[in-house]
């Protein structure tokens, strides 16, 4: 079958046995390619394999007449025009639930990260400071445990499940805003509440939702509005989740107290950033990570092992998992 790969080739070849892959003829282009070279060395493809971050418009869909099968390398899947490739009979699927773990991992470490304030303590050591943050600490009690806190999760799919077990675990109380109810079996005693609840409720605020026209920017200054005085922000989906702005404000006000972020609107990230540009106490509130939650080598291993199942349901003429487009 033909592939073109939007990404990296040693990437894919590591996390793929050479039996797999041999059995195809592998093109690659770099997932920030121009239209035009994407569209060049995909001509005659039947599958794409894009970057959980990459873009792929109905112009590109019709310049390969072949393509039966997009396929995000990851969960993502934002940036392909799904309703184009539906008309096309083109299918579109992600590897959902396969970075669930790596992914809730991550969120707890944020979570823990923020009430302990590891990084300004790590700091503090390196500076002889330990012993006055120390007792700073024994005087005011302002370190909080997890079972001090309830969680609350903004959408409530694979990733916060888990997360919400993991928490559920530390003897944390939750609660979650989707517009569907979990699974009972599946809830993890997490409460589902309306949005203005959870947010009248959560010490801490833990995002999860796709990013869509009607998502992007969720998190802005009505939403901080609703939310107790000194909440933890998470955000381990996506930048475009919050509007940072009103993020910033947020923490200057005090809505905020602190924020552990795996992803910051306008990757790759430049040191021009609005929130890098904040001033020092609000930087020193902040807690980030290079969007890294959801890359552990055993979540990719999953995720390439769920698209080389679809390519080969493909080439047996059967439905491929996972679709996400409505075919």
């Amino acid at each position: 079958m033909n592939i073109l790969v939007m990404g990296k080739e040693d990437r894919l070849k590591h996390y793929t046995e050479e039996a797999v892959w041999s059995g195809h003829r592998l093109t690659f282009v770099d997932a920030q390619a121009a239209p035009e070279e994407i569209m060049r060395c995909g001509h005659d493809a039947e599958v794409l394999l894009i970057d959980a971050m990459g873009t792929f418009s109905a112009e590109e869909m019709d310049a390969m007449p072949r393509l039966r099968l997009i396929h995000s390398e990851g969960v993502g899947f934002q940036g392909v025009d799904t309703a184009a490739a539906k008309e096309r009979n083109i299918y579109v699927c992600n590897c959902k639930g396969a970075n669930a773990s790596a992914v809730a991992e991550q969120t707890l470490l944020l979570m823990l990260a923020c009430l302990r304030n590891t990084v300004n303590c790590h700091e503090a050591v390196l500076a002889g400071r330990q012993i006055t943050v120390k007792e700073n600490y024994m005087k005011t009690g302002s370190i909080r445990e997890l079972s001090d806190c309830v969680i609350g999760f903004i959408g409530f799919g694979d990733i916060a499940r888990k997360a919400a077990a993991l928490a559920a675990a530390f003897g944390a109380k939750c609660c979650y805003y989707d517009l569907f109810r979990a699974p009972a079996e599946l809830e993890a005693g997490a409460e589902k509440l309306p949005l203005e609840e959870v947010l009248a409720k959560a010490d801490i605020i833990s995002l999860h939702l796709p990013v869509t026209a009607e998502t992007k920017d969720f998190a802005n200054a009505g939403f901080f509005e609703k939310a107790k005085d000194g909440t933890i922000l998470i955000n381990t989906a996506r930048g475009e989740l919050v509007d940072t702005d009103a993020l910033i404000k947020a923490m200057q006000s005090g809505k905020i107290a602190m924020a552990g972020l795996d992803c910051i609107a306008g990757e790759p990230v430049k040191s021009d950033n609005p929130l890098l540009q904040a001033p020092e106490e609000i930087k020193n509130r902040l807690i980030l990570s290079p969007h890294i939650a959801g890359i552990t080598g055993s979540s990719f291993a999953r995720s390439y092992g769920i698209f080389w199942s679809n390519v080969d349901r493909l080439s047996k003429g059967e439905r491929p998992d996972c679709v996400v487009n409505g075919l």
